[in-house]
């Protein structure tokens, strides 16, 4: 496995610790002063914010290499726990992601997701050993999550940490309407660092030792192990600025070295070693004192975490192709024993003098004898294209007229050396602020392509160290989360590299001697920086935003409604199921003539324009939506889709009212005011339904009063009737009885009961909705809310033109008439 994986690794181990460690069970210290050797570098606050369905945040770190301690702190209002961690999937889960060097992409891998339910049902440890074979970690989101990283736990540089509500390829496909929970979230980040330089540890009262080195050059096989012979190398040669160093047991002392450039070899010796004071009696053999070397690539190095070790009191500690960057050795005596007559040693030291050596070819060379190929390629912006760029060599040999070119030039030449193999290396760079960028590397030629392509951040792949590699379509790395094949043949090598991170990125080209030079089909190469991969698979748009810091810049793909994924390469819905569901969506719109045609038949034209207005809007509304046809922009149609929807279900409530026609137009005109402001703000909100439906029946008790008011105003009780009990109660009971009776004879119950009935169905279904099933749920909730409407409307009974309601039967008319003649 390649140092890169290794290190992303070991980061994902300490941050996983943390992160469980702190969000169950509380961090101490959280919120005290710094300790007295630190100052604050960076203090971040990020403000409460909503993170709506199928969203996602990102916050970008900067640890600069004296920083000592990075605290963070989370607050949202999620709440979950282990039961209602299993009862809410995949899709619909708040999830917090780490990475570092990158954004990390959850959607990409289903690797994150089937670690989610040992987060809560497992010990610590075996969540842990699950999280080592992920290169970032993925946990459910908490209310509070505390933690506390120091650099002795992991290294210095830029890092992520992003906020998810849902994963699964169904979070890029594009929504009519979601009705899912949002939550919100804030964030501090606070970042410590040591005010010495050459401190390290939480407290910075550790000391970090220099190196003396000076710059040579040289033609000798014989100063330096592995000195190239036929090429000038420069060599960094270091050691301790004292002649020797001691240590007592277990005491250990750190040392570091910039490698500046692409080195070929990094060498670290020991001389000299000798324990002091000396035993009495010198025969003896004390070879078996340990000297312990651990490096790592830019972090203290520990014999808990560190990239290589060796005990180099035997033998020194050689690196091949070592990363760009900062390295850290920590040397560890330990084991003082006299070997030859078992004599203990004690209260002794080890003394001993460190050497470190750094072997770098020419410019444009590398490899054994300096005779491999190195070419530095250029960035070319992509003008037409934010945020995207090509790379050409800077060498005069291929031509710059187009963003491929040619191989054959560029190979190195393996004739001499006796390789197994011959490599050729590409050196590019992602700029700072990119690291949401894909890069695409892609090989094409005429007859079957025989090289391999390997690929590495900050130093030279080899077979022994690499991050990414492709051979051919049985041996690459697809099962890396941020690798993916773009559909590779025998004559087509391509692949992308996603989110990859700022820095130097090398590209090796592998080749067997047979085919090192003069290589049949004259193969083409481009390598790019692209924003989306896959130009999101021709199945949606390519959408770009900030991190929280407005530092780095990341795209996503924002895909139709029949694909999702991150590169819109999944088929959520086929052809077939698209076409159903735009005929179930548009057609049931078709319900609203039963309205509509009732509310002519009584020469209710208001009502009649709404419910055809609507059920037309709705239709078109849909059409557009599941991409079938747009009459007009989308955000108009949704306006007029859900504003004549909401004036729809009013009018019918004012409908059942026997108001005048002044007092009606009133009431709509206030309604189409809330209605149009409803309709702009947040359209989609679950809220909207409650809040028409209050409005309708608001409308409607206002139209009952006014009615009231009207036929009553002559009612009025005297003095008298106050003072009598008896009599006001015995107007109030006649007054209710003589309501029930209107009431009663107002409304058609059987059509009533029946639109309540089809108003609870389309409550059911407006319920029901899910992504998955919207298309059928939503189909019955047209159906089911014209319906009742259709059946509201007939419910009502026939009035005269006075006002009054329909003439009793004649039998009725002369008993009343007989009593208004006495």
């Amino acid at each position: 496995m390649a140092l890169y994986w290794i290190r992303g690794c070991l980061f994902s181990l300490i941050l996983c610790q943390l992160l469980c460690c702190y969000s169950l069970g509380g961090a101490s210290g959280s919120g005290s002063s710094p300790p007295p050797n630190t100052f604050t570098v960076s203090s971040f606050s990020y403000p409460q914010s909503k993170l709506r369905p199928y969203d996602l945040r990102y916050i970008r770190v900067d640890l600069p290499p004296w920083f000592s301690s990075v605290s963070i702190e989370l607050e949202s209002d999620v709440d979950l726990d282990m039961e209602s961690l299993g009862q809410v999937s995949n899709s619909m889960l708040p999830m917090v992601c780490f990475r570092d060097g990158s954004p990390p992409l959850p959607d990409v891998s289903n690797s994150s997701l089937k670690s989610l339910s040992s987060f809560f049902s497992f010990p610590l440890n075996l969540v842990l050993i699950q999280g080592l074979q992920n290169a970032e970690q993925c946990y459910p989101m908490q209310r509070n999550i505390t933690m506390k990283l120091t650099n002795e736990q992991i290294s210095p540089g830029i890092w992520y940490f992003g906020l998810f509500n849902g994963l699964g390829p169904a979070r890029t496909q594009s929504k009519m309407i979601v009705r899912r929970a949002s939550y919100s979230f804030s964030a501090n980040v606070s970042v410590e660092g040591c005010m010495a330089s050459m401190t390290w540890g939480q407290y910075c009262n550790q000391t970090i030792d220099s190196l003396s080195c000076t710059q040579s050059e040289t033609n000798s096989s014989t100063d330096y192990p592995l000195a190239l012979k036929n090429q000038t190398q420069s060599v960094l040669s270091c050691k301790n600025s004292f002649e020797t160093s001691c240590l007592g047991s277990e005491q250990i002392k750190v040392y570091y070295i910039d490698v500046l450039e692409m080195a070929e070899e990094l060498t670290f010796m020991a001389t000299d070693v000798r324990l002091n004071p000396a035993p009495s009696n010198h025969t003896g053999n004390f070879s078996g004192v340990n000297l312990m070397y651990f490096a790592r690539h830019g972090s203290i190095a520990s014999s808990a975490q560190h990239d290589y070790s060796s005990n180099i009191s035997s033998t020194p500690l050689v690196i091949q192709s070592p990363m760009v960057g900062r390295w850290y050795v920590t040397i560890l005596p330990s084991n003082f024993s006299k070997q030859s007559g078992q004599t203990q040693v004690s209260n002794a030291t080890v003394c001993f003098s460190i050497k470190l050596q750094v072997l770098e070819c020419p410019l444009g060379k590398a490899g054994p004898n300096c005779l491999w190929e190195r070419h530095e390629l250029q960035t070319i912006p992509r003008i037409s294209v934010p945020f995207e760029s090509y790379y050409l060599p800077l060498s005069g040999k291929v031509s710059s007229s187009s963003a491929n070119f040619l191989l054959d030039p560029l190979l190195s030449n393996s004739s001499s050396g006796g390789l197994n193999d011959t490599w050729t290396y590409f050196v590019l760079e992602i700029p700072r602020g990119a690291a949401g960028g894909n890069i695409h590397v892609r090989v094409t030629s005429d007859a079957k392509i025989k090289f391999e392509i390997y690929t590495r951040f900050g130093g030279l792949p080899s077979l022994r160290s690499w991050d990414y590699y492709y051979a051919n379509k049985t041996s690459s790395s697809d099962g890396s989360t941020f690798f993916i094949s773009n559909n590779s043949t025998e004559e087509k090598i391509d692949f992308y590299i996603l989110n990859a991170r700022e820095g130097s990125w090398v590209v090796g080209i592998r080749q067997p001697n047979s085919t090192a030079t003069g290589s049949k089909g004259d193969p083409t190469m481009s390598l790019s920086l692209e924003r989306c991969p896959r130009k999101c698979s021709s199945h949606g748009d390519c959408k770009t935003a900030f991190d929280a810091s407005g530092l780095t810049s990341y795209s996503f793909c924002s895909c139709d409604r029949n694909h999702g994924g991150f590169d819109c390469s999944i088929e959520i819905v086929s052809h077939q199921g698209h076409l159903l569901q735009s005929i179930f969506l548009i057609a049931s719109n078709a319900a609203a003539i039963l309205p509509a045609y009732w509310a002519l038949r009584q020469k209710a034209f208001a009502e009649w324009v709404l419910f055809t207005s609507s059920g037309i809007s709705s239709g078109l509304y849909h059409a557009c939506d599941v991409g079938t046809w747009c009459a007009l922009s989308f955000g108009v149609l949704q306006f007029m889709d859900f504003w004549l929807s909401f004036m729809a279900v009013v009018s019918t409530f004012v409908y059942l009212t026997t108001i005048s026609e002044v007092h009606k137009r009133a009431i709509h005109t206030a309604v189409a005011i809330l209605t149009a402001l409803m309709a702009l703000t947040k359209a989609t909100r679950s809220s909207n339904i409650i809040l028409v439906m209050a409005i309708g029946v608001m409308g409607l008790l206002i139209g009952w009063l006014i009615e009231l008011s009207t036929k009553f105003r002559t009612f009025s009780f005297s003095a008298g009737v106050w003072l009598n009990m008896l009599d006001r109660w015995q107007v109030i009971r006649v007054w209710l009885r003589n309501l029930v009776k209107t009431l009663m004879r107002r409304f058609r119950w059987g059509f009533l009961i029946a639109g309540f009935i089809a108003l609870i169905m389309a409550g059911v279904s407006w319920k029901l909705e899910t992504s998955e099933s919207y298309w059928i749920w939503h189909s019955l909730w047209h159906v089911t809310i014209y319906t009742s409407s259709f059946f509201f409307l007939c419910s009502k009974a026939t009035v005269a033109a006075d006002g009054d309601e329909e003439r009793p039967p004649y039998a009725l008319t002369r008993q009343d008439s007989f009593s208004r003649g006495h």
